[in-house]
């Protein structure tokens, strides 16, 4: 039976000449075809030397990196079946992007009328018509950025790596690229996989996300899982907003676990949580709220009260600041129809459920 695994990756392990500290610690993760795959972390994180090991730039010290079920330890770059796209699109200046588009194509000794058919449709798919003659120099950013994709394309690969290839982009074009790329993911059907520490883009993009943090892996998974269940205090403060609640454990059933809230100040708030994530009774813990999933009530029948020194309006949504009793910030994200002037200097009270809440040992 035909493996669905693009990329095997195996205690993968890595440290730089000079450094104490390794770039990728016993990596080991599996890309399965067709899947828009995106490495997620800080900078620093090892994500691009992962992306670059998959090419062939950088040797392993240990583990294996098979493409296709096949072993690439000895494969150099230009025989592997993979391409990259890199932050700068490097593209040849002298070429019109049909020259581009075919370079790769020329280089592979593919036939003059197959590399003309292939081109052409490269220029269909990525919405070129009419710029075949142009130069790189003639051609705004997000064009640009096409003509490389198209460049990278145009031989079928197995596998096509994006380095961080839409940061130079402003926040507008970005995100249309960020559909486009999609889009082209699906029409192709190739395995991407995609380099950023944008995490809303990741979100956004992926099919599934491997966070990164150390040279190691945090967590990998779907979107949705990585935002609403992260595994741990980093992945929850890494991707999106979050508040961080200190609490203490006092009660534990089979349906969960019962925390005291420190920020509730002499109150002794208590919440129920589905998942206690192994704390004992009695142990400190951190408690995880996403925003979005904090109610604003009032304060006479609110599970939290809090003064509120600011409201910042992001035009969708407005974002509450509430001082608690610990003197803690809370961050509650509501619609735009909120009457924020109302709020300003005033006093709120805030409420979650029980399935809002993420623990975490402290």
């Amino acid at each position: 039976m035909e493996t669905q695994t693009a990329i095997a990756i195996a205690g993968v392990r890595k440290t730089f000449a000079g450094s104490s500290q390794p770039a990728l610690d016993g990596v080991t993760l599996e890309i399965l075809k067709n899947e828009f795959f995106t490495l997620l972390g800080p900078s620093g994180c090892g994500k691009t030397t992962l992306l670059r090991m998959i090419a062939g730039f950088e040797n392993p010290d240990a583990g294996t990196i098979a493409l296709d079920g096949v072993d690439m330890g000895r494969t150099p770059p230009n025989q592997r079946p993979v391409n990259t796209v890199f932050q700068s699109y490097a593209l040849f200046p002298h070429m019109s992007v049909a020259q581009n588009i075919a370079f790769a194509l020329e280089m592979l000794g593919r036939p003059r009328d197959a590399i003309r058919s292939r081109v052409a449709e490269m220029i269909r798919l990525l919405q070129l018509e009419g710029l075949a003659e142009r130069r790189p120099a003639q051609l705004s950013g997000g064009q640009q950025q096409r003509v490389a994709l198209g460049r990278a394309l145009a031989p079928e690969p197995k596998v096509l790596l994006l380095d961080e290839p839409l940061s130079a982009l402003d926040l507008k074009l970005r995100k249309e690229m960020q559909v486009e790329l999609k889009r082209l993911q699906m029409a192709t059907g190739i395995t991407f996989v995609f380099v950023t520490h944008d995490q809303e883009e990741a979100l956004r993009m992926s099919d599934r996300i491997a966070v990164m943090r150390d040279g190691q892996l945090m967590q990998v998974g779907k979107s949705v899982d990585i935002y609403q269940r992260p595994a741990n205090l980093f992945v929850a403060g890494f991707i999106g907003d979050a508040n961080f609640l200190a609490a203490t454990c006092v009660a534990r059933s089979a349906q969960g676990a019962r925390f005291r809230l420190a920020c509730s100040g002499d109150e002794a708030v208590e919440i129920e949580v589905d998942d206690a994530n192994g704390i004992e009774v009695g142990a400190a813990a951190t408690l995880v709220v996403r925003p979005e999933r904090i109610s604003l009530v009032a304060p006479e029948s609110a599970l939290l009260r809090g003064e509120v020194p600011e409201v910042i309006y992001s035009g969708s949504d407005l974002m509450l600041h509430a001082r608690l009793a610990d003197g803690s910030l809370l961050r509650v994200r509501q619609s735009g129809v909120v009457d924020a002037p109302s709020l300003i200097g005033g006093r709120a009270g805030f409420a979650f459920s029980r399935d809002a809440v993420r623990a975490f040992p402290a």
